[in-house]
């Protein structure tokens, strides 16, 4: 039963050991697993980068900046092998498929599966990481497939799934922009080199007005009345309705509750020699995979064609080894749900509750831009329960300005949960 999943404790050393830090292209290192955050201040990114770096990721010394239509700033720490001057993989992938604005992919590199996966310009969070296994690297890939609209996917040829396509990784780094790590700290050096220069020239142009003004001034002419230009009447602009974040989310009562019964119902399906994979749930659906170990294709078919379930997509790949189906959870209604509290009072409640039940969780802040330029802030949560969103279901829409990102039940039993909640 899915109540009945027992909490296993997660250790992030081990959890370190299943990615690489770095992959190797043609000779050319290129670093992976940056932690990306969007950039607001493209002029002057050293506050957002050494905030980041003593709040979000603490001990993170170096940096480099994606810039294009959604700038991005990644940090990582040296200590993780890192170095400066090392190119940022993500960057290069990202800008040699610049015409497409979402994307995921898995390479074949040097040490694991290489995935990538950028979603209107912007590198996701869990978007650039080397797996070592290609279990969990195809695991990552397929749960993303539940999500619409992709301009591409691509993946590794002998995986055999329908609509990708197999793209060589050494041409493609060939085509995109070389982007280095830089260490933080330097950020401050360059920006006092700069003020001095820029004080420099202005004190010398200083000196030639006076100059100018004493010595070198004309004689004085008869002053003429100038001309009063004619008024000029401003037309209105009217302006669009702001997009608010929090104006039009979907319930979240609703997703945690058709995610949860149709997770039981994918999870319930069982077929002699066949294993299921995890299951991902958002608001647009409930995905997962079979693969086979022994027996044939037309088992794990029947299974699915019996269960009474209406499957919105589903998919074989060539060789008959892994079935990929996904399941509507209908339409979700959505709701204005402005927030009741700040982001200092957010942030204690939320690890004060889930420092009561003594649940690990992991808290980021964020910010959303309107389409008029305002900033609204929130929280961004993720963690992992044996309590199925039922449970978590009373807990977390007490909180207002919910949106709840991502659900996933796992093969160890354990639930990921995933999304953010707005602050005043």
């Amino acid at each position: 039963m899915l109540e009945d999943a027992k909490l296993l404790d997660q250790d992030y050393e081990a959890n370190a050991n299943k990615f690489a830090s770095n992959v190797t292209v043609d000779g050319v290192t290129y670093a992976t697993g940056l932690f990306w955050q969007p950039l607001q201040n493209v002029d002057d990114p050293v506050t957002e980068v050494n905030d980041a770096a003593q709040g979000i990721l603490e001990g993170a010394d170096l940096f480099c900046i994606k810039q294009g239509k959604a700038p991005q700033f990644g940090i990582c720490t040296s200590a993780q092998g890192y170095k400066s001057g090392m190119l940022a993989g993500a960057v290069t992938v990202a800008t040699a498929l610049g015409g497409l604005s979402s994307f995921v992919a898995v390479f074949k590199v040097d040490k694991g599966w290489w995935y990538v996966c950028v979603r209107n310009d912007i590198i996701l969070s869990d978007g650039d990481i080397v797996f070592l296994s290609e279990d969990e690297a195809k695991n990552q890939f397929m749960s993303m497939l539940a999500v619409p609209d992709w301009g591409r996917k691509i993946a590794p040829k002998d995986w055999g799934i329908d609509g990708t396509e197999d793209v060589d990784i050494s041409s493609l780094m060939g085509k995109g922009m070389r982007v280095k790590l830089q260490r933080i700290k330097a950020l401050r050096g360059a920006k006092l080199y700069m003020v001095i220069a820029i004080s420099s020239v202005v004190a010398m142009w200083l000196v030639s007005v006076v100059i100018n003004s004493i010595f070198l001034a004309p004689p004085k002419r008869p002053m003429i009345e100038p001309i009063k230009p004619k008024a000029v009447v401003k037309k209105e602009v009217v302006l669009p309705p702001e997009n608010i974040p929090w104006d039009k989310i979907s319930d979240p009562n609703v997703v945690l509750t058709r995610c949860y019964d149709n997770i039981a119902a994918l999870a319930q399906i069982t077929t002699p020699g066949w294993n299921i994979g995890d299951i991902s749930c958002n608001s647009s659906g409930a995905s997962t995979i079979w693969t086979r170990e022994v027996g044939r294709i037309v088992w794990v078919d029947d299974a699915l064609n019996n269960t009474g379930l209406k499957f919105k997509s589903k998919s074989v790949d060539a060789n008959g080894n892994s079935v990929v189906a996904s399941v509507s959870i209908g339409d979700v209604p959505t709701r204005k749900d402005k927030p009741n509290r700040n982001i200092d009072n957010l942030r204690i409640t939320l690890n004060d509750l889930f420092q009561a039940i003594n649940q690990q969780a992991a808290f980021m802040d964020g910010e959303f831009v309107s389409n008029r330029k305002n900033k609204y802030r929130y929280i961004q949560f993720k963690f992992t329960s044996p309590n199925n969103p039922i449970v978590w279901r009373d807990l977390l829409t007490k909180f207002s300005g919910l949106e709840v990102k991502m659900i996933k039940y796992k093969t160890d039993n354990l639930w990921d949960y995933e999304g953010v909640i707005y602050a005043l």
